[in-house]
């Protein structure tokens, strides 16, 4: 957990350097400044976590019934790279708001608001809890059907509103 948060500020605080240095470029005009913003915004979608999840929710899918050591590996060759991208990817996009809000775009952080971050939210817990949802029988059992469930909603499912 502490690796996680660690991760998780120091990304958001670099990602935040990054778009104030391109928005202070920009501000200046220089069209460089542009292209950094354009990057860091072309991460910034709520949307790329539906994605991530159905891949993450099918290898959690995996651990609740493959035998332990295929579950381990499972979870050290897929689960923890998703789970750290997924904190990668949504550090960035908290660090670029934090940073656009602090240059006087006031509105920048109600992006933050998207009920799609809460894929971020169910990779975190459903990591978190590994270890226990494979101890228990019935919690494998029961987790192994809401796995499948949400990694079929995640991959077909459109989502729009």
């Amino acid at each position: 957990m502490s690796k996680a948060l660690g991760t998780f500020a120091l990304v958001t605080v670099l990602s935040a350097l990054l778009m104030a240095l391109s928005l202070a470029v920009a501000r200046h005009g220089y069209p460089y400044g542009v292209f950094g913003m354009k990057r860091l915004d072309g991460i910034a979608d709520a949307g790329s976590f539906l994605a991530i999840a159905a891949i993450y929710f099918f290898s959690a899918l995996l651990m609740m019934i493959l035998p332990i050591r295929a579950a381990g590996i499972v979870l050290t060759h897929a689960a923890d790279a998703i789970f750290c991208a997924t904190i990668v990817l949504f550090a960035t996009i908290v660090g670029s708001l934090l940073a656009r809000f602090a240059f006087g775009q006031g509105s920048a952080l109600w992006a933050l608001l998207n009920w799609r971050f809460l894929f971020v939210a169910a990779i975190v817990v459903a990591h978190l809890t590994m270890n226990e949802l494979r101890r228990n029988i019935l919690l494998r059992s029961l987790f192994f059907v809401i796995f499948a469930a949400a990694t079929l909603a995640c991959l077909f499912w459109s989502f729009s509103v």
